[in-house]
């Protein structure tokens, strides 16, 4: 009782603080920025700091203003350069520095905008150890400096040359954004989209053209491979809206949606539109009623709408909320309907050998869904039998409380983007990182053993296969991504050669099953240290032979050198390290060069004479390791 009025009398006038803008930004800025990472996951804040930037370009672009935009990305810099009308020389400083400022509050000026808020570049430069913005308008110039959103230098408007435009030049804050790296493939996708969504539109990134001519027909193209494609893209367009659909050999569905030119990786109203607007306009034409999984089995296809004045879930915008497409108009779900059943259904009887392809994608489906059933049924048995949560799955609070309801619900959900599950080998790795990991976000799944090489197999193994089937369980992937109960899912193996063999295995199970996970940038591999070097004073973990040259030319005087050869050599006490905010994990990026099917084939298939060939000219040697160790220490 006493204890309880200390706190009460300890809530008084002082405890109530008013942050301004720039206060609050730094000190809540996933509010604003989604989850802050080092860059290895493709929703990282330093990705969303140069979204919010180029947002305006784009915003410009599709006023009319501007057809090319230069994009420069170095290893802690970044510049963005559009020609569009250029800020109003007397706002500059305002516009970035002022919260719920901007010119998109004004809907006849900016009709369909990605962000309506006025928090956008706020939030860059609060976040920016340096941020400078200048903006051109008719012959003059007009420029200000700040630092982590203070102010520390305003420009005299002067004369120039230059056309007219804006030009942002910002640093991440390294306090904010710990050991923060930039990944080339991460970016060229961004600029990409933005091209997808923008026919027409230029982007020069590091020296590099990036257009589209035909949108999202292009993106598709790029996203597949044709030899898998069972009849070629149906590419629809009308007013504010486009679609791009067809069907592959894979299993799993595949979709990228956009909102006025934002990708929402969450989806939304539109995209569940689309999947059930879809669905119905099949079923219409076939005039039969197929099961809706079959018809949306192996589907890829991209969704664009372009809404006034939308809602999202969140400043990041990954989900769109809207229910209808301008105030007080037509529903999504009505909007989305009436254009495919007029537009794909005019396509299908136009064009009969697409239509009886994707009938034979359908049916097919259907009978591998009715094969399976019977298996399905007695792997679910088996999983429950085997007791998954407490001999394989040591899960994690957020999902150990799912039965929770109301606020306490609400805050669980709002963790999911933090929750990752480790798949180990072996009993000591796992209990290695079951003791050392955050319990409320991380779980940990033991593997038995080496999985089975899955290439080449049909899904009948997800089930027959208890290793995958009770992993197929844990992650809640049966039915889809949507039901995937850990945003991250790292892949735990030694630095040896049987634990590069088991990620290979696992790698070939969720590319062969579930490609979707790896493609929406949800698989990783959890890099640990190699090497320990200390003396009495300090202890530094190394990551490779370079590192550990380095450390042990930095401490001298002979110091300890352990070689870490299994995860389970490494205590729990040092592996809390590795696995916390500072974790690295190198994502898995399927190459665009290469597609996932020919890809497996050449790692995974036979042993062609080309596999070979490329293992033995790939060959690295004791005697070249001690060469490049002598290089690194020289």
């Amino acid at each position: 009782m006493a204890e309880n009025k200390d706190m009460f009398n300890a809530y008084t006038e002082e405890s109530i603080r008013s942050l301004d803008w720039r206060e609050h930004i730094r000190l809540r800025p996933g509010m604003y920025i989604g989850k802050l990472g080092d860059g290895s996951s493709m929703d990282d804040g330093i990705y969303i700091l140069i979204k919010e930037v180029v947002d305006n370009c784009i915003d410009e672009h599709m006023m009319g203003f501007g057809k090319q935009i230069d994009i420069k990305v170095s290893e802690h810099s970044v510049t963005v350069r559009d020609f569009g009308r250029g800020i109003p020389l007397g706002k500059v400083v305002d516009v970035v520095s002022k919260i719920n400022t901007g010119a998109k509050y004004d809907s006849k000026a900016f009709q369909k905008s990605v962000g309506l808020n006025g928090v956008g570049t706020k939030a860059v430069n609060a976040l920016s150890s340096y941020f400078k913005v200048t903006s051109v308008r008719e012959g003059k110039a007009k420029a200000a400096e700040f630092e982590r959103g203070v102010l520390t230098k305003e420009h005299k408007e002067t004369g120039t040359s230059e056309p007219n435009g804006t030009l942002v030049t910002f640093s991440p804050d390294d306090t904010v954004f710990k050991n923060y790296h930039y990944i080339p493939d991460f970016l060229e996708n961004q600029i990409w989209n933005y091209c997808f969504l923008n026919a027409g539109l230029i982007i020069n990134f590091n020296g590099q053209k990036f257009i589209s001519k035909n949108g999202l027909l292009d993106l598709l193209q790029r996203k597949t491979n044709p030899d898998d494609l069972r009849y070629p893209v149906i590419h629809l367009k009308g007013e504010d809206i486009e679609v791009a659909i067809t069907h592959e050999n894979q299993y799993g569905e595949e979709y990228y949606s956009f909102v006025n030119g934002q990708h929402t990786t969450q989806g939304g109203t539109h995209l569940a539109a689309f999947r059930e607007a879809f669905v119905k306009t099949v079923r219409d034409f076939y005039k039969k009623d197929y099961d809706a999984t079959d018809i949306r089995a192996s589907i890829c296809a991209a969704i664009a709408v372009r809404v006034q004045e939308p809602v999202f879930e969140s400043q990041t915008k990954t989900k769109l909320g809207s229910i209808t497409v301008s105030e007080g108009g037509q529903s999504m779900k009505a909007f989305v309907l009436e254009f495919l059943s007029k537009q794909l259904d005019d396509y299908l009887h136009r064009n009969s050998s697409a239509a009886d392809a994707l009938k034979k994608r359908i049916e097919q489906s259907e009978r591998e869904r009715k094969e399976l059933a019977g298996i399905k049924k007695l792997a679910n048995e088996r999983a429950k039998k085997a007791n998954l949560h407490n001999k394989k799955l040591r899960d994690c609070r957020v999902h150990m409380n799912e039965e929770y309801s109301g606020k306490q619900k609400e805050e669980l959900v709002s963790k999911q983007k933090e929750t990752t599950i480790f798949i180990t080998e072996g009993d000591s790795a796992s209990g290695s990182i079951t003791k050392s990991r955050n319990v409320e976000t991380q779980a940990v799944f033991s593997l038995r053993g080496k999985p089975l090489n899955c290439y080449g197999l049909t899904k009948k193994i997800v089930y027959e296969n208890e290793e995958f089937n009770l992993l197929q369980h844990a992650l809640n992937i049966e039915e889809g991504m949507e039901g995937l109960r850990y945003n991250n899912i790292v892949i735990a193996t030694d630095a040896d050669v049987d634990g590069m063999h088991i990620r290979l295995l696992m790698l070939t199970f969720f590319l062969q099953f579930f490609p979707d996970l790896v493609k929406n940038g949800h698989v990783y591999i959890l890099e640990t240290p190699l090497f320990r070097v200390r003396n009495k004073q300090q202890t530094i973990y190394c990551y490779s032979e370079e590192e550990k040259q380095k450390a042990v030319k930095k401490l001298g005087n002979k110091p300890e050198i352990t070689r870490f050869k299994g995860l389970g050599e490494i205590s729990p006490e040092e592996f809390g390290q590795f696995i916390g905010d500072d974790m690295r994990k190198s994502p898995i990026i399927p190459s665009q060069e290469m597609p996932v099917a020919k890809m497996l084939e050449y790692y995974m298939g036979k042993n062609t004479q080309h596999r070979q060939d490329f293992i033995i000219s790939n060959l690295r040697y004791e005697k070249d390791l001690v060469e490049e160790a002598e290089e690194a220490k020289a």
